[in-house]
């Protein structure tokens, strides 16, 4: 298997040409930029589409069409693009289209800046726009899951006809690391019974998100809740690293879990049980593998960048059965390894966080 020097950014377009994506709808934003740049260089030349958008909203309404075609599409931007994508997304998951959207998140509220957070955590994985509809999210920590990630976001996307996320951070965006190269794959999904393409064999199939009949439209939510419920039930995804004898158990995701794997190596090496639960499914949740956990740790630190939002979805999973306390920094600032451990320390020695 080839192996390349990449940034995550660029592992992202590796991931969706191998996973079968042929068409790219995107408008340039930092830190997200690079995966239009390779988009734009490896699409065409693969026989694919790419198109920059004059907006935000046209390349999601792009993507919206070319899915109604049963053609595997994508999108990337960062958070202030992002929010701009919400009706676009809703739409997309009313008419239960398969697609793939990528949030290289920088630091907000409003314009913000360039650098890394993870603010945009309650706008994906509580559905940032009008409905009742959920967004499949996925949070790499490096370039090698930003490709890998990718390829599964689709397959995902295809199996649920469901919009599927990846969240990321300017960090794990920008950073360059090797890369394994994976194999190109056919498109193990058949559309026929619903894509749109303008032809005899697909003229009685119908893509739209409009139901105006209250009973028609209450049926089609609850078809659709039936369908989160099963994805919640089979797909949530996670990584245990020294949990089987931690008093403390720190759950963080992304860039940040990086840093918490080092520092909990550090606080085993001085004879504190700590130990991280990595999401990488943000949605669904991994509620119960923390649950499990809750059973026999005495304490929970929710790591994020951000002043607080995953560490609710912890709290709701450890349900009372054990105190959850909560570090983060936000604006760009990203823990270094020593401040976690004396964070950790603090926790195990019962201050408050």
């Amino acid at each position: 298997m080839a192996r390349q020097f990449m940034k995550g950014n660029d592992a992202i377009i590796v991931g969706a040409l191998a996973a079968g994506c042929r068409a790219y709808y995107g408008y340039p934003i930092t830190p997200a930029s690079e995966i239009a740049h390779a988009a734009a260089q490896h699409f065409p030349a693969l026989g694919g589409v790419f198109i920059q958008a004059e907006s935000e909203v046209s390349a999601i309404n792009m993507v919206y069409g070319t899915a109604g075609m049963g053609v595997r599409t994508m999108t990337a931007s960062s958070s202030p693009g992002f929010s701009l994508k919400q009706e676009g997304l809703s739409y997309c998951a009313g008419a239960e289209l398969p697609c793939v959207v990528v949030n290289i998140v920088r630091g907000g509220p409003g314009l913000g800046n360039i650098a890394p957070e993870q603010a945009d955590y309650f706008q994906i994985t509580k559905g940032g726009g009008h409905g009742n509809y959920r967004l499949i999210t996925l949070a790499p920590n490096g370039a090698q899951e930003m490709c890998d990630l990718t390829m599964l976001a689709f397959d995902l996307a295809d199996t649920y006809r469901n919009p599927a996320c990846i969240m990321a951070d300017g960090i794990t965006g920008q950073m360059m690391e090797v890369v394994e190269i994976p194999e190109a794959k056919p498109v193990p999904f058949d559309h026929s019974s619903w894509e749109v393409r303008g032809t005899p064999e697909s003229s009685g199939n119908l893509i739209s998100s409009i139901v105006l009949e209250p009973d028609e439209l209450e049926r089609h939510n609850l078809k659709m809740d039936a369908k989160y419920r099963d994805i919640m039930a089979k797909e949530v995804r996670c990584e245990e690293y020294r949990t089987e004898d931690a008093d403390l158990v720190v759950v963080a995701y992304g860039v940040v879990s990086r840093i918490v794997y080092s520092a909990v190596d550090e606080a085993r090496a001085e004879g504190l049980k700590v130990g991280l639960l990595r999401p990488i499914t943000l949605w669904p949740f991994p509620s119960a593998a923390i649950a499990r956990l809750a059973e026999t740790a005495q304490r929970f630190l929710a790591v994020e960048l951000s002043t607080g939002q995953m560490v609710e979805d912890v709290q709701l999973a450890v349900n009372g059965r054990a105190p959850v306390h909560f570090y983060g920094r936000c604006g760009g600032m990203v823990p270094g390894g020593k401040e976690l451990l004396a964070e950790f320390k603090k926790v195990l020695e019962g201050g408050q966080s």
